[in-house]
């Protein structure tokens, strides 16, 4: 068993684990993080039963608030874009000891509709009373019944979606496909219909993903706009603190993730984290993130930027905000 007691400025434990000196402020998150996340535990003192048998049982701190680990349907989705930072942002949301995010994409609203919400919600975390359950599938945002299917679960969910300069993205996109496919025709090949004549082939999937405009006058036609955050895929890797307090707030969350969290790793060419959640080591994103780009022509880069530039001005009107890609 253990016990946590919490004071203003200290957190102790107690039990078969370890006797530990006082922590200070900054561990006590991570420590209710491990605690908590625990789908069994039972708490000395409070006369509570252990949790078993599959049902959360309740468990009472010291307000004399009752806390109840259960799953439930996500309260927050992470829509999109497909290499857009999807992942980061998840990693680093895992931090916040209010956040329970689910590490894989379930595929629900794209792929799985039919096994029903029970299933769903079978696949998500236990939760706290307070904590906001989470996913990610980038591919919602471009799948065009999942505007509607989330709105049939939860007309309140919050929407979190990471856009990234199209271009960059589509090329992002090409590379993590030749690296599962090799032999594949060039990206130059493949983003044209007609090389000759420039008439470019915006169905081709790292292409029509990038016309973001497009996909976001769909969630908007069953969403309000203050329900859908957009995050910058750039600045997660220059400022990942400024964005990341941004999306707590769009969250309702105190701001417990900050620029503490991150270090720039300069061989991977973005942020990783100092010490993420359960460790003490510092962990950055798998070998699969931040590969080197393929080479593409400028010229078609620069046939890429002229095709985006009027949908990508469509869609800053969309958001409200310029994201400055040129």
């Amino acid at each position: 068993a253990i016990t946590l007691t919490l004071a203003p400025h200290s957190a102790i434990i107690k039990g078969n684990i370890a006797d530990m000196a006082p922590l200070s402020e900054d561990c006590i998150a991570p420590l209710l993080v491990q605690v908590l996340k625990a789908s069994g535990w039972r708490q000395e003192g409070n006369g509570s039963d252990a949790l078993g048998s599959g049902h959360p049982a309740p468990e009472t701190n010291s307000s004399g608030k009752e806390w109840t680990a259960a799953r439930r349907l996500p309260q927050a989705l992470i829509i999109g874009v497909k290499k857009g930072g999807t992942r980061a942002l998840l990693e680093f949301l895992r931090l916040h000891p209010d956040i329970r995010a689910l590490g894989s994409e379930p595929h629900f609203f794209d792929r799985h509709y039919a096994r029903g919400l029970d299933w769903y919600r079978s696949m998500m975390p236990k939760a706290l009373d307070g904590q906001i359950v989470m996913e990610k599938t980038p591919r919602y945002f471009v799948t065009v019944d999942t505007p509607a299917r989330v709105h049939a679960m939860s007309q309140d969910v919050k929407l979190i979606v990471v856009v990234r300069d199209p271009v960059t993205r589509a090329i992002s996109d090409y590379t993590q496909i030749i690296s599962k496919t090799p032999g594949i025709p060039s990206f130059e090949s493949l983003a044209f219909k007609n090389r000759t004549t420039g008439q470019i082939d915006s169905l081709w999937s790292p292409l029509w993903i990038g016309l973001y405009a497009q996909h976001m006058e769909r969630w908007l036609a069953w969403f309000p706009r203050n329900q859908i955050h957009l995050v910058s895929g750039e600045r997660l890797i220059s400022d990942p603190a400024g964005e990341l307090g941004k999306v707590q707030d769009f969250l309702g969350l105190q701001r417990i993730v900050t620029d503490k969290h991150f270090y720039f790793n300069k061989t991977k060419g973005f942020p990783c984290l100092k010490k993420p959640e359960g460790s003490s080591k510092p962990h950055c994103l798998g070998k699969t993130k931040g590969r080197t780009h393929v080479s593409i022509d400028p010229e078609v880069i620069q046939k890429l930027r002229d095709f985006y530039k009027p949908h990508n001005q469509r869609f800053y009107q969309l958001a409200g905000q310029n994201f400055g890609w040129h």
